[in-house]
């Protein structure tokens, strides 16, 4: 019997298939026995071998090392979280914002900030604090193209995943990226042989030279990460302490209300944006408590 061994990229997973991409073409495959015993599950983004067949059992027999992964939505590899929120309707929360730049630096993967509906009203002040604070960010207006092309150049190669809240814009933004992405959707969904919203599942679809993620049904990420670590590295997660947090008076000092607090200090002085102290110190008091034995998935 015929086969060949490709590599590619796993851009869907739904109901035990998997559909690779590779060399081209998109591969039905099932997952060989031994992730099941591994309790390993292939995740769209992996990296991956497959073995081709001609009668058609095609299997994932290697799944590369992956450099990061999320829970939910399930998916790997991710380089880039673009974190969507519009200037009114809905009124934007630099709380939501700071969690999700928090968790994707936790993760190895860039943040981008993205204010969509810059119709609406001034995003320079928006602007400014994530700037600041050493983040990519910029505006967007879907109805005049205005920031398309500098969202484009930040999310240039590798995997992006895009959240937000509903109502925020994501699917006018993927539009105006590029036109064909909602029909690349359905394109992929009729090769797949599924209906497109019929599962909460991620799919993987390329768009000039990156991937985005598909990710129906949601809006948020849950961080896998154990609570416990990602409290005790919180303060180096908000990359505007980074010149700081090593130069404060008292070793293990929390940068909450110690004197002599450099991050405190450089809050006070204006070097770190308010709105960002206050994230901290409040995703701070929900982790306070933790012990290192507790660890959940917090959804946020």
């Amino acid at each position: 019997m015929s086969e060949k061994v490709l590599k590619g990229i796993i851009i869907k997973g739904i109901g035990g298939f998997y559909y690779i991409e590779a060399e081209g073409d998109i591969y039905e495959c099932k997952a060989r026995g031994a992730f099941r015993k591994k309790k390993i599950s292939p995740l769209a983004g992996d990296n991956v071998l497959i073995t081709i067949r001609e009668n058609g059992e095609n299997t994932i027999d290697e799944i590369e090392e992956r450099k990061n992964f999320l829970v939910r939505p399930p998916v790997a590899n991710v380089d880039t979280l673009v974190i969507v929120s519009s200037v009114k309707e809905p009124v934007p929360s630099t709380l939501v914002i700071d969690r999700l730049t928090a968790i994707a630096v936790s993760k190895n993967i860039k943040p981008c900030i993205v204010f969509s509906k810059s119709d609406l009203g001034d995003t320079k002040e928006l602007e400014e604090i994530y700037k600041k604070a050493g983040l990519d960010v910029c505006s967007v207006c879907c109805k005049t193209g205005e920031g398309v092309e500098k969202v484009k150049e930040m999310i240039k190669g590798g995997i992006t995943v895009f959240t937000g809240n509903t109502g925020v814009g994501k699917s006018s933004l993927l539009n105006c990226i590029d036109s064909r992405f909602s029909i690349e959707t359905g394109e992929v969904s009729s090769k797949l042989g599924r209906g497109r919203h019929t599962t909460r599942d991620v799919t993987l679809h390329k768009v000039n030279d990156f991937y985005v993620a598909d990710t129906p049904g949601f809006s948020s990420i849950e961080n896998e990460e154990q609570e416990y670590e990602f409290k005790e590295r919180l303060p180096e997660l908000f990359l505007d302490f980074g010149d700081y947090i090593y130069n404060c008076r008292f070793t293990g000092c929390s940068h909450t209300k110690e004197k002599g607090c450099a991050v405190i200090d450089a809050v006070e002085n204006g070097q770190i944006e308010k709105s960002r102290h206050q994230s901290y110190l409040q995703l701070a008091e929900e982790l306070k408590d933790l012990k290192p034995w507790e660890s959940s998935k917090r959804k946020f």
